[in-house]
């Protein structure tokens, strides 16, 4: 009973040690600077409700943040890592594309997304 119980803990030992070291991999293949942009336009029956997501993924803080609306621009200082930033575009936006311009060279155009529409849903 004892070395079944030594295997057990031999072998929750090795998965333990095996899930860190990948966590720790992870981390550090990850680059520093990577923005992602979740731009959504969800077009209803009298209005248009539109938002943009802005995710930074990497493990350095982003900073001088241009948005480009089409018609206004917005800046944004810093976005540190992990943290989401919810923007909603002005009045008369283009919501087509939205397009993002930071340091360290991070250059995005992004298309707006639409919702799949569900039966029963609102504007649907």
């Amino acid at each position: 009973m004892e070395k079944l119980n030594l295997l057990l803990y031999c072998i929750a030992g090795v998965v333990s040690i095996s899930i860190i070291i990948y966590f720790v991999i992870q981390y550090y293949q990850r680059p520093d600077y990577v923005l992602e942009v979740d731009a959504m336009r969800e077009d209803q029956s009298l209005f248009t409700n539109s938002r943009i997501i802005l995710t930074n993924a990497g493990k350095e803080p982003i900073t001088n943040v241009k948005v480009f609306y089409g018609v206004k621009n917005e800046t944004i200082q810093t976005i540190n890592p992990g943290e989401k930033i919810s923007l909603s575009p002005p009045e008369g936006s283009n919501l087509n594309v939205v397009r993002i311009i930071a340091d360290n060279g991070i250059n995005i155009t992004a298309g707006y997304r639409t919702p799949i529409k569900m039966p029963g849903m609102m504007g649907s």
